[in-house]
C-alpha cells in the first residue's frame, strides 16, 4: 500500500503524461518540426515563438523543407524570437535575428512585419521590451512557444535566480557565451554585452509550450526540470506548472529520468 501511494504522489507531482521521448536525433528534429507545422495548419494566423541554438537549428530547417514540399499557408502567421543578444550588430551570425532569419524566416518568405524580434541595441531597453510584449498581445498573444533548455536550466536569458514574476528584460549572459561572442565579433572588454529576453511570467502566458531538449549534455538539466522542486534556481522547473506544456526529448536527454 505504501508503494502504491508513493507512485500516485509522484504522478501528481511530475508531468509524466506530457513527456515525449524520441529514439534518436533525426526523429526528434522531425517531431519538433511537426509541432510547428501542425500549429500553423490548425490556426494559420498563429503567433509562434522560436528559440535559437544547437537544439533548434535542424528543427527550423525541417519546417522550411516541409513548407517547400507542401506550401501550406503562412501568409498570416507571425513568428518571433524568445530572446536576443545585446551589444552586437543584428547582422552578426550569432545574433538570434540572423539565425532565425537564415534557418526559417527567409525560406518561408515571412515579411518583416510578421517577424518580431527584441532589439540588439536600444537607447531604452525597458521601453523596447514593453513595446515587444504589447505587440505580441495586440496580435492575440502567444499560441505556441518552442523553448530550448540550457544546461543550467535556463530559459532564454533567464538564468538561475531569475524571479518567476519577471517580465521581458535585459540581463547578463553566461561567461562562456560572452567570451565566444566577444571573440567572434572582436568586441572590446569595455563594451557591455548581455541578453534581452521574455521573462518567465511572459513565457508562462503562452497558450501552449513545447520544451525541446536533445543530447546527453542536457540529461541533468532535464532531470532537475522535471524531477526537482519548482524553484528559481532552475528556471525551467516552472514549466511543471504550465497547463499545456509538452516536454519533447531525445533518448539521450531523457536518459536520467
Amino acid at each position: 500500500m505504501e508503494k502504491t501511494d508513493n507512485i500516485q504522489e509522484e504522478s501528481s507531482l511530475y508531468p509524466w503524461e506530457r513527456i515525449t521521448v524520441e529514439p534518436d536525433e533525426e526523429r526528434f528534429d522531425h517531431a519538433a518540426a511537426e509541432r510547428i507545422v501542425k500549429q500553423i495548419l490548425q490556426k494559420p494566423d498563429s503567433v509562434i515563438g522560436l528559440s535559437t541554438g544547437r537544439t533548434t537549428g535542424n528543427m527550423h530547417r525541417r519546417v522550411a523543407a516541409m513548407w517547400e514540399r507542401e506550401r501550406f499557408d503562412v501568409s498570416r502567421t507571425t513568428f518571433f524570437g524568445l530572446d536576443e543578444v545585446v551589444g552586437v550588430p543584428r547582422e552578426y551570425s550569432g545574433a538570434c535575428y540572423t539565425m532565425l532569419r537564415t534557418e526559417l524566416v527567409e525560406a518561408l518568405g515571412i515579411p518583416a512585419e510578421r517577424f518580431l524580434m527584441l532589439p540588439t541595441a536600444s537607447d531604452d531597453f525597458p521601453a523596447a521590451c514593453r513595446r515587444f510584449t504589447e505587440t505580441l498581445a495586440s496580435r492575440g498573444g502567444i499560441d505556441l512557444l518552442m523553448l530550448g533548455l540550457g544546461e543550467n536550466g535556463h530559459l532564454g536569458f533567464n538564468q538561475p535566480g531569475t524571479p518567476f514574476e519577471s517580465r521581458a528584460w535585459v540581463t547578463e549572459m553566461n561567461p562562456e557565451l560572452e567570451e565566444r561572442i566577444r571573440r567572434e565579433t572582436q568586441t572590446p572588454r569595455d563594451k557591455w554585452l548581455g541578453g534581452v529576453t521574455l521573462g518567465l511570467r511572459d513565457i508562462m502566458h503562452a497558450r501552449r509550450i513545447v520544451l525541446v531538449a536533445k543530447g546527453a549534455n542536457k540529461r541533468q538539466a532535464v532531470w532537475r526540470m522535471l524531477r526537482g522542486p519548482v524553484t528559481p534556481d532552475v528556471p525551467a522547473s516552472i514549466l511543471q506548472l504550465h497547463p499545456c506544456c509538452e516536454f519533447l526529448l531525445d533518448a539521450q536527454a531523457a536518459s536520467a529520468l
